[in-house]
């Protein structure tokens, strides 16, 4: 058997799972941990590079996380980075300081390769033959359409929950002028209409859903079901009109009854009004009738091809 460790630096989270893949070629996941780093934090004000706190927090996290994986002989320890390290202006003296604090490599991953892993992750997780698939994360969002399980077209564009609710100033604390929302809005509808594969007639297609602001959108609905929070949300469906009506109801809320409402995810109330924009916005654009959940992505993508390459 062997190890491997696959450390994922999102713009918001920073998070790693140890998994085992047995001589008879299956994967057992062994540890699975998530620290709220927020990489992307103050980018916009720091002329497109990272800022020294945000790279701190980070360092921090995979210190904390080298003493779960060097647990494991002989284990493989894949880091990977996705859109602020991807957009930073400082990238090279972020990947050299990550090397020198835990002695990992990071894979600094194209727009196009988070989209491909998320598609990858999803696809071999979950039954469907055609869908919308989209991962909102803290700097950028992927969008991939589905053909017969098979990418027809993906991209990845360069807003995301943390920018988006920095560049229109929706982490305020009382409640949000309907004026800046709906300019937030309008930038991520102009986005869309420059993917001509958006339009037309799909059928009504559902929208598989990845990223952190959406995982909090499901937890929300468990709990309003009487569900448990804490189970798997993989699979768990919502319907678009209530996608919708979420939304609206904490688009009026203050950022103190938001951290309420969400609970353990009251970390995230800043963020989640831009956090659920692409999704509100690709709901009224194709007209899908819900949203399926996946907990399986980026991580999981690599992993599968990692697995293939056994």
């Amino acid at each position: 058997m062997s190890y491997l460790a696959v450390i994922d630096l999102g713009s918001n989270s920073t998070r790693m799972v140890v998994e085992e893949f047995t001589e008879e070629g299956n994967i057992k996941e062994l540890v699975r941990r998530k620290l709220d780093t927020r990489l992307a934090e103050g980018m916009d004000d720091n002329l497109s590079a990272l800022t020294e706190v945000a790279m701190q927090r980070v360092i921090d996290a995979l210190l904390e996380f080298q003493k779960d994986y060097q647990r494991f002989a002989d284990i493989e320890v894949m880091g990977i980075a996705t859109a602020a390290v991807r957009e930073a202006t400082n990238q090279a003296d972020f990947v050299d300081r990550v090397f020198a604090a835990v002695g990992v490599e990071l894979r600094v991953l194209t727009g196009d390769q988070e989209a491909y892993y998320d598609y990858l992750g999803a696809v071999s997780a979950l039954d469907f033959s055609d869908a919308w698939l989209l991962d909102t994360g803290g700097a950028s969002v992927e969008l991939v359409g589905i053909e017969e399980r098979m990418a027809a077209n993906f991209i990845s564009l360069p807003f995301g929950a943390v920018n988006l609710s920095e560049k229109f100033h929706l982490n305020k604390a009382g409640v949000l002028g309907a004026d800046q929302i709906a300019a937030a809005s309008q930038y991520v509808s102009e986005q869309y209409s420059h993917l001509p594969w958006l339009d037309g007639d799909h059928d009504d297609l559902p929208i598989i859903l990845l990223g952190g602001a959406n995982r909090s959108l499901a937890r929300l609905d468990r709990v309003q079901h009487g569900l448990s929070a804490d189970a798997d949300f993989h699979g768990y469906e919502m319907d678009a009109a209530t996608v919708l009506a979420t939304f609206n109801e904490m688009a009026q809320m203050s950022l103190a009854e938001r951290a309420t409402l969400m609970g353990p995810e009251a970390n995230r109330a800043d963020i989640m009004i831009s956090g659920l924009l692409p999704i509100v916005n690709l709901i009224e654009r194709t007209k899908s009738p819900k949203v399926v959940f996946s907990s399986s992505g980026v991580r999981e993508g690599i992993l599968r091809e990692y697995q293939m390459s056994l």
